[in-house]
Parts: structure tokens; C-alpha cells; sequence
């Protein structure tokens, strides 16, 4: 998929795939999300709007669910951790 380059918020980069209907977002933090079932229109309107970052948490981050496909994963924390804890 191809990656176009964009500053806006905490977006990077943004790609879709036409045919998939997935929609691919690259975060500052490194990390890189796909959202499916996104249809050309959205995608038009994101990769046009003046406020990309803004239209992604309003009509994207809210309505699709995302796939973290690379990036900086939260550590998986074990809830023993805390009670074993050495001093």
C-alpha cells in the first residue's frame, strides 16, 4: 500500500487500499494502524481535509476498528508484578 506523507496532529502517514476498502494510518509514535470496511469517500475527504488529524478522531478513530499492525505495543503487564515486587 502506498503511504502518503502527512504532518497533521499525531498523523504521519496515510494510506488506503481501494480494493480492500482498508484504510492504513502511521502515528508519530511509530506505530501503524488499519482500519476496514473504510469506503473511498472517507478516504477522499481525509487525505483532502485541512484538519486530517481532527477528521481521523471524529469519523475514523470512533467509527472503525483499528489492528495495530507495527509499531510500539504497550508492554503486557503481569498482574503479579505488583505483588511479588522486589524491594
Amino acid at each position: 500500500m502506498e503511504m502518503k506523507k502527512i504532518n497533521s496532529g499525531r498523523l504521519r502517514a496515510i494510506g488506503y487500499d481501494a480494493r480492500a476498502r482498508m484504510l492504513q494510518v502511521q502515528l508519530d509514535d511509530g506505530s501503524t494502524l488499519q482500519y476496514g470496511g473504510v469506503g473511498e469517500d472517507i478516504w477522499r475527504r481525509l487525505g483532502s481535509s485541512g484538519a486530517a488529524w481532527s477528521f481521523y478522531r471524529d469519523n475514523i478513530e470512533e467509527e472503525f476498528a483499528a489492528k495495530r499492525v507495527s509499531g510500539n505495543a504497550p508492554a503486557a503487564k503481569n498482574p503479579l508484578d505488583e505483588l511479588f515486587r522486589k524491594p
